[in-house]
Protein backbone atom coordinates (compact mmCIF):
# COMPACT_ATOMS: atom_id res chain seq x y z
CA UNK A 1 0.00 0.00 0.00
CA UNK A 2 1.22 3.55 -0.26
CA UNK A 3 2.40 5.00 2.50
CA UNK A 4 2.39 8.44 1.14
CA UNK A 5 -1.73 8.73 1.21
CA UNK A 6 -3.95 11.55 2.98
CA UNK A 7 -4.98 10.22 6.58
CA UNK A 8 -8.36 10.77 8.09
CA UNK A 9 -9.00 10.92 11.76
CA UNK A 10 -11.70 8.06 12.75
CA UNK A 11 -12.78 7.13 16.23
CA UNK A 12 -12.44 2.96 17.41
CA UNK A 13 -13.49 1.40 20.38
CA UNK A 14 -10.41 -0.20 22.44
CA UNK A 15 -10.38 -1.68 25.79
CA UNK A 16 -9.07 0.90 27.86
CA UNK A 17 -6.30 -1.55 29.72
CA UNK A 18 -4.76 -2.11 26.03
CA UNK A 19 -4.99 1.55 25.18
CA UNK A 20 -2.90 2.33 28.64
CA UNK A 21 -0.74 -0.36 28.09
CA UNK A 22 0.01 0.81 24.53
CA UNK A 23 0.65 4.20 25.78
CA UNK A 24 2.78 2.71 28.78
CA UNK A 25 5.17 1.25 26.18
CA UNK A 26 5.19 3.92 23.72
CA UNK A 27 3.21 1.99 20.56
CA UNK A 28 1.81 3.67 18.00
CA UNK A 29 -1.67 2.91 17.67
CA UNK A 30 -1.91 4.16 14.77
CA UNK A 31 0.42 2.50 12.68
CA UNK A 32 0.08 -1.08 14.31
CA UNK A 33 -4.00 -0.27 13.42
CA UNK A 34 -2.42 0.52 9.33
CA UNK A 35 -0.17 -2.37 9.42
CA UNK A 36 -3.36 -4.94 10.64
CA UNK A 37 -5.82 -3.21 8.72
CA UNK A 38 -3.44 -3.56 5.50
CA UNK A 39 -3.45 -7.52 6.52
CA UNK A 40 -6.78 -8.17 7.00
CA UNK A 41 -7.44 -6.50 3.70
CA UNK A 42 -4.79 -8.74 2.08
CA UNK A 43 -7.10 -11.70 3.36
CA UNK A 44 -10.29 -10.70 2.05
CA UNK A 45 -9.54 -10.02 -1.44
CA UNK A 46 -7.60 -13.60 -1.67
CA UNK A 47 -10.78 -14.86 0.12
CA UNK A 48 -13.20 -12.79 -2.40
CA UNK A 49 -10.71 -13.80 -5.42
CA UNK A 50 -11.29 -17.87 -4.55
CA UNK A 51 -14.93 -17.81 -3.83
CA UNK A 52 -15.14 -15.71 -6.97
CA UNK A 53 -13.21 -18.42 -9.09
CA UNK A 54 -14.13 -21.24 -6.74
CA UNK A 55 -16.10 -22.97 -10.01
CA UNK A 56 -12.55 -22.76 -12.10
CA UNK A 57 -10.77 -24.44 -9.44
CA UNK A 58 -12.46 -27.13 -8.55
CA UNK A 59 -12.93 -27.98 -12.00
CA UNK A 60 -8.90 -27.83 -12.69
CA UNK A 61 -8.79 -29.67 -9.67
CA UNK A 62 -10.95 -32.51 -11.27
CA UNK A 63 -8.53 -32.33 -14.47
CA UNK A 64 -5.76 -32.86 -12.12
CA UNK A 65 -7.34 -36.11 -10.25
CA UNK A 66 -8.23 -37.34 -13.73
CA UNK A 67 -5.46 -36.74 -15.72
CA UNK A 68 -2.41 -35.26 -14.19
CA UNK A 69 -0.86 -31.62 -14.31
CA UNK A 70 0.26 -30.32 -17.51
CA UNK A 71 3.79 -31.26 -16.34
CA UNK A 72 2.80 -34.61 -15.60
CA UNK A 73 0.92 -35.20 -19.35
CA UNK A 74 4.61 -34.08 -21.31
CA UNK A 75 6.27 -36.47 -18.73
CA UNK A 76 4.24 -39.39 -19.91
CA UNK A 77 4.95 -38.66 -23.37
Amino acid sequence: MESATIKRRTNLTVRADLIEAARIAGVNLSAIFEHALEKELVHARRRQWREANATSIEAYNRQVKTRGTFAQMWLRL
